[in-house]
């Protein structure tokens, strides 16, 4: 099996099969979003929407935490350069939080499943980051906070927009307004993480996972992917416009060809989630 391993400035890129692995590599802040961390996505999402041969992302983070949120000693020292700015800070700021959705929208709109492997804190910024991927797997030491109204700051990364559509409104309010702490048991239990598993055991589940992906059809699951994200969005005539033209790719593509042709002589299927669930353990 092939694998090659690439550092970046605060985190590291492996490409192991088609799978890659996306670790953030600041341990001793509790992997915090600093610049240098955000400017790794950046180049990361480069890398990977360029090479056809990856199928499947897995973002994690190393020693213990996943990310303890935004670099509050660099939030210190901003608020301070804000107050030498000539011009606006609220205007400077602006910017800089605008950049941000640049990179996350491309995360949360890969064509590919994205899988987070959370163990430990997930906290603020991170929580949210955590949430731009498709499947949130969580050690049982996993914890998630939106922290935001304990220094005076809104959610951010993208929060308003995913927690409302995965534990409807009243949760959100819930734990964005109260900022309380919430465990990978409860996580499991509102549906903002897919599975729970020990520390030891996390990051091979989530490459488990990512393999049972590899034998099903890219294109198709791309779509469906981008299709699901804009449901919410969307009337009825749209989404319907939408499905109609995804589904006439997909029928016309050299998988789908092969699967009927498999299903007509009685054949075992390439992709079957259920079969696979128990292989490579």
């Amino acid at each position: 099996m092939s694998k090659d391993t690439e550092t970046l400035r605060e985190s590291t890129l492996t490409v192991r099969d088609g799978v890659a692995e996306f670790s953030h590599q600041r341990p001793a802040a509790r992997n915090a979003l600093s610049d240098g961390l955000r400017a790794d996505y950046t180049e990361m999402l480069d890398k990977i929407e360029c090479d056809r041969q990856i199928r499947v992302l897995i973002i994690t983070g190393s020693g213990g935490s996943f990310c303890a949120g935004g670099d509050v000693k660099a939030m210190q020292a901003r608020i301070a350069g804000a107050n030498q700015y000539e011009g606006s800070p609220y205007a400077m700021r602006r910017r800089v939080l605008s950049a941000h959705h640049g990179w996350l929208d491309r995360l949360r709109s890969l064509e590919m499943p994205v899988i987070a492997a959370v163990d430990g804190a997930a906290y603020g910024a991170g929580f949210s980051l955590a949430l731009t991927a498709d499947f949130v797997l969580a050690s049982t030491r996993a914890k998630f906070c939106f922290a935001f109204a304990k220094v005076g700051a809104v959610a951010d990364f993208g929060a308003f927009y995913t927690v409302p559509r995965l534990v409807g409104l009243a949760k959100a309010k819930d734990l964005m307004m109260t900022a309380r702490r919430v465990e990978a048991a409860e996580a499991l239990q509102l549906g903002l993480v897919h599975g729970v598993h020990e520390p030891d055991a996390l990051l091979p589940e989530a490459h488990r996972m990512a393999r049972r992906f590899l034998t099903g059809p890219h294109e198709a699951l791309g779509m469906i992917k981008s299709t699901l994200n804009r449901s919410f969005d969307l009337d009825y005539r749209s989404m319907a416009e939408l499905e109609t033209s995804q589904q006439a790719i997909a029928m016309a593509s050299a998988y789908h060809a092969d699967a009927v042709a498999r299903f007509s002589r009685g054949e075992p299927l390439a992709y079957d989630w259920d079969r696979d669930q128990g292989q490579d353990r």
